[in-house]
């Protein structure tokens, strides 16, 4: 068995988000997400099936809720609990440095 790394092979440069799968089974996901000033569409949200946990480890975004009064703002270390059907977007991530997420779909 060999050890990898998240923070090796990150673009410098980011056209579109990356999503890349780390491990997964039929219950759960965990997933290595990279941003780089991208955002979700003004009006998309995302309604998901199952719970996520997510956690920032590199760079800052911010994350909206439908219904919630103030959106919630992510920097390294910060993690949500984001429940099944609990409707979000990603308002922002910083433009200029590479933010790293950790999501785990369960």
């Amino acid at each position: 068995m060999k050890p990898t790394n998240i923070f090796l092979e990150i673009p410098e440069r980011l056209p579109e988000e990356i999503v890349e799968e780390i491990v997964g089974s039929r219950r759960c996901k965990i997933e290595r997400i990279i941003s780089k000033g991208q955002a979700s569409p003004q009006d998309f949200w995302y309604d998901q099936e199952q719970n996520e946990w997510v956690i920032v480890l590199k760079g800052r975004a911010v994350l909206e809720f439908e219904g919630a009064q103030d959106p919630v703002e992510l920097g390294p270390g910060d993690y949500v609990n984001i429940p099944a059907h609990q409707r979000h977007r990603v308002e922002w991530t910083d433009p200029e440095e590479t933010t790293v997420w950790l999501a785990v779909h369960y």
